[in-house]
């Protein structure tokens, strides 16, 4: 039987275990430049096998939030640089996860504080997290956003390219695409958000057709073997719904199974939630999805996500189900995660009150097992 702690190949990066930590949204790249307190959030969980970044924006449109990391200014590459060498210095593997939030933003985020962009008009209805003139972090709605142009549909692709060269640039190891939790690429997947009636919109290959034009961008900028995606087939982050979810998820994995790419990423259910979350009129079918994909002669390593602990992850890689599994929160909370898994060693226990903004509490300061006994 495989074990949750072996060693593993995802396409041409080789990982000391099956450990994936999971991209974290945490707020504390002030000029969405990181920073000293970034490198030694990500040196502390260097021994996952892989450590896939906070979704990293490849372009000011692209950004959603407050205060988060990004790929599009030399400052922030050069950040990225200093966390890169310190994760590989300890002997782990780092990705970053590019993304385009698309209308999940705000426009005092956006370039000439614009309208956020989306496949069609309208809203995602949801939250955000901006600075208020006062210097103060908030919640706040997100805006109204515009429908693409369909010129400006290359630029688009063109950023995620360009936002790949630049985190190999940065020393990452990869790249993993963000597809999922309601953002750019899963709007335009999804009915949901997508209303378009040119070739981006309307069959599910038109639908899909966004997302296969990034992956293949990225693939051509970097090499298809450093790239990963992540997908949440029926999650309703940032509220958005698909009719027939297993239908554009099964054609979508079909056609990236002939992209020899490193992984696949996928978010089991609700995204920090109920993972037999229904979307469509019937649950949605993993296993006949993993299935498709690797019937379609896909060889990337298949990571899932969402709700696993030490025994079902370690269940899911026994099986054959998963070649990695990824944790978000435990995470967060144990910087050591691999070792306390290892040991059977208890687990912190995570503090809402911390994930998003400030400074190093609730981001640096959770003890290790050895910091415990010293």
């Amino acid at each position: 039987m495989t074990s949750l702690f072996e060693p593993v190949k995802f396409g041409d990066i080789e990982l000391k275990n099956r450990v994936v930590m999971a991209p974290l949204t945490r707020n504390r790249s002030p000029k969405a430049i990181p920073n000293d307190l970034n490198i030694a959030y990500y040196e502390q969980r260097a021994s996952a096998g892989l450590i896939i970044t906070e979704g990293t924006p490849v372009s000011q449109q692209g950004q959603g939030y407050a205060d988060v990391p990004g790929l599009y200014l030399a400052p922030a590459i050069d950040g990225w640089k200093k966390v890169t060498e310190a994760v590989h210095k300890k002997g782990g593997k780092i990705v970053t996860q590019i993304w385009h939030v698309g209308r999940v933003s705000h426009t005092s985020l956006q370039p000439n504080e614009g309208a956020p962009v989306a496949p069609s008009a309208l809203g995602a209805k949801g939250k955000t997290y901006i600075i208020n003139p006062d210097g103060s972090g908030a919640f706040a709605d997100t805006s109204e956003p515009r429908a693409l142009e369909l010129s400006e549909i290359p630029g688009v692709v063109a950023d995620f390219a360009a936002g790949a060269k630049a985190a190999i640039e940065a020393g990452f190891d990869g790249v993993e695409i963000h597809g999922a939790n309601g953002y750019l690429i899963d709007q335009f997947l999804k009915t949901g958000a997508n209303l378009r009636e040119d070739e981006y919109g309307g069959s599910v290959e038109n639908r899909a057709r966004f997302a296969l034009e990034v992956v293949d961008a990225v693939a051509a900028a970097i090499g298809s073997g450093r790239v990963g995606i992540r997908l949440s087939p029926v999650t309703p982050a940032n509220n958005i719904t698909e009719d027939a979810p297993q239908t554009v998820f099964d054609y979508l994995v079909k056609e990236l199974a002939t992209r020899n790419l490193s992984f696949i990423h996928v978010i089991e259910g609700a995204t920090g939630g109920d993972r037999d979350y229904v979307q469509g009129g019937k649950p949605f079918d993993y296993q006949e999805l993993k299935d498709t994909y690797r019937n379609a002669g896909g060889t990337g390593a298949w990571v899932v996500n969402n709700g696993y602990e030490k025994d079902t992850a370690e269940k899911a890689v026994a099986s054959g189900y998963a070649d990695g599994v990824a944790f978000g929160k435990l995470f967060i909370a144990n910087p050591d995660l691999v070792e306390r898994f290892k040991t059977n060693a208890p687990l912190n226990e995570p503090d809402k009150n911390t994930f998003y903004g400030g400074g190093a509490k609730g981001y640096t300061d959770y003890p290790s097992l050895e910091s415990a006994e010293a």
